[in-house]
């Protein structure tokens, strides 16, 4: 066993390893950059060592940096987690040459199974079925082209050498290939320095299952069985569990013997995970191999009752697989949610901040990146922890997991926790019945408008006195209770609060054993009330449970999980004109592509310069007509929020 590990990562995952060291009296070394610099990842750590600027490029992947620190503070391991280096074959072969272990499979397996043309030929070579796709991966659209006029529209595009889903493109016809193929290419590059590509099949409405794998030094591989993860967008997952539902035994059992025969053949060494796609005839298709810890790897620990990050250090130090195939058994079920500071309703962009309040819940298991309060800073994955609850089938886990989110508290930050509530309560979720582009399908309803004045309701309760004893009836928080306002409309008084630059207006109507009854032009509510010791305030709107947070110019409610800000009104908005031409970037991020100069004459809508944040790219497009006046970033330079970019005459 290791007696030093460095932990080569951040957030949840640096917190998840150091937890399994502490409890096997492990010593670990945490790392940061400067936007980590109070992180809650180097508690506990017997060294912390600053790496480097905020940029993961000049801090986390920065090999020499990372290996530095390892040598600098006498470790004898290095865990790379998930991300970052974790499937860079150059950092593991500098840490071995180091004299270090490197916890996970050698350089060469990565390298391997990092090309995924590469893993194609290998995983073909072990009888695992794969796709029809591209013999070799290339930048060229022609050849790409050819590929797809024997494979047969529609094709997916995937960077040979990406991950988690990034860069993938499906293109339907031949039109859309040449600018699939040019961005595609461009998000390789600059995400993996590596900008070709393959053509695959592409499999409409597939399930995604995994087979979680372990191999040791001696020889030996078996399988931690299966994980559904299906419920993506983007082809990231969102939610995962295990075992995989409605998987007939016989289509299981040739899953797993695939894993194993293709780890076999690789001589695999530590965790790894297989992935695999299910078409609806029930036939399977090699998708690829993760050659580190899974995000999902919770899951399968819990329905296991193992500890993957334990087995990683054993198998990392020589030692042989705790246990052989026969004894790895399954117990009950285990489904895992992914919370991430991101605006659901506005294409999931990435939304970085500060959580001012978390409550986690006390049901389930949480991986989180923080416990009381945290920063989700705009350089790196937005995902802020996870929710894992268990049961004795599908149903039980689901439900404890729902009642989970629903007691979930992050107040600060803009989250999906109510995008996940109401996917869980899909019917098609609940019945287990899922595949990759159900997701897709269950955000392209309309947003429910009503949520708004469901707020207003709420922040008006946050503006009535509690009726303390000797409080007065005529103060409040928001201004609530003026005299001057009672009316037969607003009998206890108005309540004017600002919402996307417009004034809302609640009319307080009654108040009696069940709650604040308040009149808004989206309906009349009944808002029940109450305020912690920490200022916080907790109620129910109906059946939702909501939360609300005085700020210094308004509050905060985070109703079933969705964020809305309310602002005290003003008579002076101030602000600049949003006609001067100043084309922003609404978050930090890197320049990965400027498709302007300046003098161009651009149309409304016109990309002007794409900026990835949080692992998405963002388009930033031309608000009106115009010639460029002034180009104010360059390529792969890094931007902060609401840098101006470009500037428009028009």
């Amino acid at each position: 066993m290791p007696k030093r590990v460095l932990i080569a990562n951040r957030g949840e995952i640096a917190r998840r390893i150091a937890r399994t060291c502490h409890r096997l009296g492990v010593d670990y070394v945490a790392v940061y950059s400067d936007a980590d610099s109070g992180a809650a990842h180097l508690d506990g750590a017997v060294e912390s060592v600053h790496i480097g600027p905020s940029a993961a490029r000049e801090s986390y992947l920065d090999i020499n940096a990372v290996v530095d620190a390892a040598l600098r503070t006498d470790c004898d391991a290095v865990h790379p987690g998930y991300g970052f280096l974790s499937e860079n074959p150059e950092f593991a072969a500098r840490v071995t040459e180091a004299g270090l272990l490197y916890i996970g499979p050698d350089a060469a397996t990565i390298e391997a199974m990092g090309d995924k043309a590469r893993a194609r030929e290998l995983m073909a070579a072990a009888g695992v079925p794969v796709l029809p796709g591209s013999e070799h991966a290339t930048e060229s659209a022609d050849v790409l082209l050819a590929d797809a006029r024997r494979i047969g529209f529609p094709v997916i595009l995937k960077p040979v050498a990406g991950g988690g889903g990034k860069g993938m493109r499906v293109v339907h016809s031949e039109a859309g290939l040449p600018e699939a193929v040019d961005e595609a290419v461009r998000l390789g590059r600059a995400g993996f320095g590596d900008g070709r590509l393959l053509a695959e099949r592409y499999v409409a409405a597939p399930r995604h299952i995994e087979v979680q794998v372990f191999g040791d030094r001696h020889g030996n591989v078996i399988h931690l069985l299966e994980r559904e993860c299906s419920l993506q967008r983007r082809h990231q997952k969102i939610v995962e569990e295990a075992p995989a539902p409605h998987l007939p035994a016989t289509t299981r059992h040739a899953l797993l013997d695939a894993a194993v025969r293709g780890a076999t053949a690789l001589g695999y060494v530590g965790a790894g995970t297989f992935e695999f796609i299910l078409d609806g005839d029930g036939r399977f298709f090699f998708l690829e191999v993760n050659t580190r810890l899974q995000v999902e790897h919770p899951v399968t620990e819990e329905i296991t009752g193992l500890d993957l990050v334990e087995w990683q250090l054993l198998v990392a130090d020589g030692e042989p697989l705790p246990l052989p195939q026969w004894q790895v058994r399954a117990t009950g079920h285990a489904i895992e949610c992914r919370v991430y500071a991101e605006d659901p309703e506005h294409g999931f962009r990435p939304a970085p901040g500060h959580a001012e309040v978390v409550r986690w819940p006390a049901n389930v298991r949480v991986e989180a990146a923080f416990d009381e309060s945290g920063a989700v800073p705009g350089f790196y994955d937005p995902m802020v922890a996870k929710l894992v609850a268990t049961g004795s089938d599908r149903s039980a886990a689901l439900a404890r997991l729902r009642a989970a989110i629903e007691s979930t508290t992050l107040v600060g930050l803009t989250t999906n926790l109510g995008f996940l509530a109401e996917l869980l309560a899909e019917p098609r979720v609940a019945e287990g019945r899922v595949d990759t582009h159900l997701v897709d399908a269950f955000t392209a309803r309309p947003v429910a408008h009503s949520r708004d004045a469901q707020a207003l309701a709420c922040a008006a309760a946050m503006a009535v006195p509690l009726q303390e004893p000797g409080a007065s009836p005529w103060t409040g928080a928001l201004g609530a209770f003026d005299r001057a306002a009672l009316d037969p409309e607003a009998p206890l008084g108005r309540v004017v609060l600002r919402h996307d630059g417009h004034d809302r207006e609640a009319r307080l109507l009654t108040r009696d054993r069940a709650g604040l009854h308040v009149g808004t032009d989206g309906g009349r509510f009944t808002v029940f009330a109450e305020r912690g010791p920490d200022g916080l305030f907790d109620g129910r709107i109906g059946t939702t449970r909501w939360t609300g947070l005085p700020t210094a110019n308004g509050c905060e409610i985070v109703l079933g999980g969705h964020r809305v800000a309310l602002a005290r009104r003003t008579f002076d908005e101030g602000g600049g004109d949003a006609s001067d031409g100043a084309v922003r970037t609404p978050m930090p991020g890197v320049v990965v592509g400027v498709a302007c100069e300046p003098g161009d004459r651009v149309e409304t809508g016109e990309l002007l310069v794409v900026v990835e944040a949080m692992k998405m790219e963002n388009r930033i497009v031309a608000p009106f007509a115009g010639t460029v006046d002034r180009l104010s970033c360059a390529l792969n330079a890094t931007v902060t929020a609401d840098q101006v970019l470009v500037t428009l005459k028009p």
